[in-house]
């Protein structure tokens, strides 16, 4: 039988335990058996209170976590739901070890926001690790100015499909995306996009195409002829979302005859009008370039995107 897993992860002091406790307070095991896993000491308990129908197991080294002993600690309890704890210390790689027969259904990801750059700089792998697979992203205690901060650094380039919140130190929440902001001045013409930051346009074109709606731009990126879409030519640069070993790459539609004449991989420099239309890779709406001008290029001095 298939036993569905929810994993709440974060560095220490993101208020993983006080969510647990919420939720557990709110009924979450009251109708099936659960088995939580507690993969780090924190601060705070578990509430007594909330624990009736709920057993808490302890795996505190991450060589512990194993096929195995998850396998006997299911035995052992007959749980028909679990939920983990996990150790923001530790790589999601360690899920592979979760036994067949559980099915990791969400995985809910809690950042202290102070102290969200620091980490970002001294831990940038692990943090943009749980950044990237989390279903649900809480960025807590936030200060009006940590809240803008977070905002500037547009996190949806990195996690796309993911419920955002942030939440303030008097417990108010709000969405992480307004759905107003832009990251660029538009009033500019062209509107330069810096070499570093075309992830940020990228994301931010495909989310709210209208904000480049008839706008003039000027940024580099390496040819694309797509084969999907003959005749379609894609522009774009390769992004590491992760790690250097997960890549992928950030087209963007573009139109004018000038393109036929550059090979794939070369680097452009490219002035276009960008225009909202419907386009059938993007499933919808999307940025449309209309060269203007185009011109070879040396490459970035950084030339896959990072995040």
């Amino acid at each position: 039988m298939d036993i569905p897993v929810y994993a709440v992860t974060g560095f220490l002091d993101g208020g993983k335990t006080n969510f647990i406790n919420g939720i557990l307070q709110d009924g979450f095991a009251k109708q099936d058996k659960t088995l939580l896993l507690c993969c780090e000491e924190g601060d705070e308990e578990y509430d007594p209170a909330a624990l009736q129908n709920v057993a808490v197991e302890r795996i505190d080294d991450e060589d512990g976590f194993t096929k195995d002993a998850l396998r006997a600690l299911e035995k052992k309890h007959r749980p028909r739901q679990i939920l983990i704890e996990f150790n923001g210390m530790w790589a999601f790689e360690r899920f592979n070890e979760l036994p067949a027969n559980w099915v990791l259904y969400q995985i809910m990801n809690f950042v202290y926001a102070p102290s969200f750059d620091v980490m970002a700089r001294n831990m940038g792998q692990l943090m943009m690790e749980k950044i990237k697979n989390a279903d649900m992203l809480v960025f807590n205690r936030a200060t009006p100015d940590a809240a803008a901060a977070l905002r500037a650094r547009n996190l949806r380039m990195v996690n796309r499909r993911a419920d955002m919140y942030i939440e303030y130190e008097n417990g108010e929440s709000e969405n992480y995306l307004t759905g107003d902001e832009c990251p660029f001045d538009v009033t500019q013409d062209p509107i330069e996009i810096p070499d570093e930051d075309f992830g940020v346009w990228y994301v931010d074109a495909m989310d709210h195409p209208e904000h480049y709606d008839g706008k003039r731009l000027r940024l580099k990126a390496l040819m694309c002829h797509s084969k999907k879409y003959p005749g379609t030519y894609v522009p774009g640069r390769f992004a590491m979302v992760c790690c250097a070993n997960d890549t992928q790459f950030l087209g963007v539609v573009a139109k004018g005859d000038a393109l036929a004449r550059y090979k794939n991989r070369d680097w452009l420099e490219l002035t276009a009008v960008c225009k909202k239309e419907y386009f059938a890779a993007y499933q919808g709406d999307g940025p449309v370039l209309y060269v203007e001008d185009v011109k070879p290029c040396a490459p970035p001095k950084e030339e896959v995107v990072g995040f």
